[in-house]
């Protein structure tokens, strides 16, 4: 890490971040920044640097998060599903920032029947196993069909655009959905900066006020990425956040009897949830466990069957829900790539380490017939189409677990491809499912201070071993002479995965397609 850190800082910096971020789940990291978020947001107020009074900002919020908090459980137990209390607050947080801030009585009530509305559609408002529109977007808009009140978006003020910039540029890295957030904020940007440029104002102020007195990078980062309303695949999800763009910035008003309808983020965010259902994209919905086994020292496998069939592309991961009490830091909910192929049951792998988290405590003591549920299948971690394109593959300890997927449906279709897998392990006894690998026929490269002997399996013929843990691009060079003409997929931790892409494009590797598995 030190060597990392003098030759290439940034590298340093963003590896510290990323073992930061991996420590929290991507919901409990949305918790604590809009949390954070909102405390500055009272001082602001208390310095007098924005135009709402400490009072009413505490007022809002407690309402905002305890109707939330409250609905949210009330919902669960009249429709007997668990309660995800996390999701709830987040709800209640994005409800803060939307509606203006008071301590009245009646502005009171309508702000918790806006977090009581959004939390009640995450119940009846599902289309096919998943739930259609943004919680918060939806709670702000029915209060503006009641014509009683409705979203003014406040966080939009040049005194909290450094904060939020800051806390969306720590959850977009932890999503990994930095590209989709730039598409709607480089197009909304310029599309109202441009109308405003028109009514008038200079380059410079039209593009300032597009960005410190729109909500602009608080809806990219925050509410258009929210996972359980979006599409599964990359390009999907671009052709979303360019439609909620234009939508958020074409001058529009309809007149609903007393309430009147007019350009907005929150209809621009549920008009492009409403074009993801539309479009047919499915859910997970109930998983039951049909078995459970130890693959190697301290690695599981659970295998899941789902109550109705699943559509997914190997590669791809799935959100599993472990409801459970008193969880810890880590929440309900994780991402497992899936290691098995369209058709038959859900499988995943995952690491139990000595001193576990309270999700994966849960999940290894399910007993076969326990049930879970599962939001969402998606990802872009695919290989081409075409059969005959040549494959380098390299994995850094569990970050095996997509190739496995992508191995097990080049057996099964009778398509062998050209591959080469290069693995990096602390032991070859970490290599799962080595079985798979024998049978796919590619040519496999271990990286490892253990001992050949090691393997699980009779070591195959044409499989090489090298002693140590990092993989150098002369190493590559040597064993993967033609690694430049190869699609190059790479799987691990962020500072395996960031130190390896350096290593490739030193070997003459240009684009390469990665999968970060932050750590659990």
């Amino acid at each position: 890490m030190t060597d990392l850190l003098l030759v290439r800082p940034w590298a340093w910096f963003t590896a510290r971040v990323d073992a930061v971020l991996g420590r929290v789940t991507t919901y409990r990291l949305m918790v604590l920044v809009l949390g954070a978020l909102a405390v500055w947001a009272v001082v602001l107020g208390a310095a007098g640097r924005i135009a709402m009074e400490p009072l009413d900002l505490l007022a809002s919020l407690a309402v905002a998060v305890a109707a939330a908090a409250v609905s949210h459980r009330l919902w669960a137990f009249l429709w007997r599903a668990p309660a995800r209390t996390e999701s709830a607050l987040i709800t209640g947080l994005l409800l803060f920032f939307l509606m203006w801030p008071s301590s009245s009585p009646r502005d009171l009530a309508l702000l918790a029947g806006a977090s009581a509305a959004a939390t009640l559609s995450t119940f009846v408002l599902r289309w096919r196993r998943r739930h259609v529109f943004n919680p918060a977007a939806l709670g702000a808009f029915v209060m503006t069909l009641t014509g009683l009140t409705g979203a003014v978006w406040w966080v939009a003020t040049p005194a909290l655009l450094l904060p939020v910039v800051l806390g969306a540029l720590l959850v977009l890295r932890r999503t990994g959905r930095t590209l989709m957030a730039v598409v709607f904020l480089a197009l909304a940007t310029a599309l109202t900066a441009g109308r405003l440029t028109d009514a008038g104002a200079t380059a410079g102020a039209a593009l300032s006020t597009a960005l410190g007195s729109y909500p602009l990078v608080f809806v990219a980062a925050f509410m258009l990425t929210e996972p359980v309303t979006l599409p599964p695949r990359r390009w999907q999800r671009l052709v979303v956040a360019a439609v909620v763009a234009v939508a958020d910035t074409l001058p529009f008003t309809l007149h609903l009897g007393p309430a009147v309808l007019r350009t907005s983020p929150e209809l621009a965010l549920l008009l492009g949830n409403l074009l993801v259902a539309l479009a047919g994209v499915r859910g997970v919905g109930r998983l039951s466990v049909v078995e459970q086994r130890d693959l190697a020292p301290g690695v599981r496998e659970v295998v899941l069957r789902p109550a109705a069939p699943v559509r997914f592309v190997p590669g791809q991961y799935v959100d599993l829900d472990v409801p459970h009490p008193r969880a810890d830091a880590r929440g309900t909910r994780r991402t497992f790539s899936l290691t098995s192929v369209p058709g038959d049951d859900l499988a995943v792998v995952f690491r139990v380490p000595p001193r576990p988290s309270s999700y994966k405590r849960t999940l290894v003591a399910l007993p076969p017939g326990a049930r879970l549920r599962a939001a969402t299948v998606a990802g872009d971690f695919v290989l081409p189409r075409d059969p005959a394109v040549p494959l380098l593959l390299v994995a850094g300890g569990l970050g095996i677990t997509p190739f496995l997927a992508h191995l097990r449906e080049s057996v099964a279709g009778g398509q062998p491809r050209d591959v080469v897998l290069v693995c990096s392990v602390a032991t070859p006894a970490e290599i799962v499912h080595a079985d798979v690998l024998v049978a796919s026929g590619a040519r496999v490269v271990v990286v490892s201070p253990g001992e050949p002997e090691e393997l699980p399996v009779p070591v195959p013929e044409g499989w090489t071993f090298h002693p140590g843990r990092e993989i150098p691009p002369e190493l590559l060079a040597r064993v993967v002479h033609d690694a430049p003409r190869r699609a190059v997929y790479l799987s691990g931790p962020p500072a395996m995965v960031d130190a390896v892409r350096g290593s490739l494009r030193a070997a003459g590797v240009r684009r390469v397609r990665t999968d970060v598995f932050f750590g659990y």
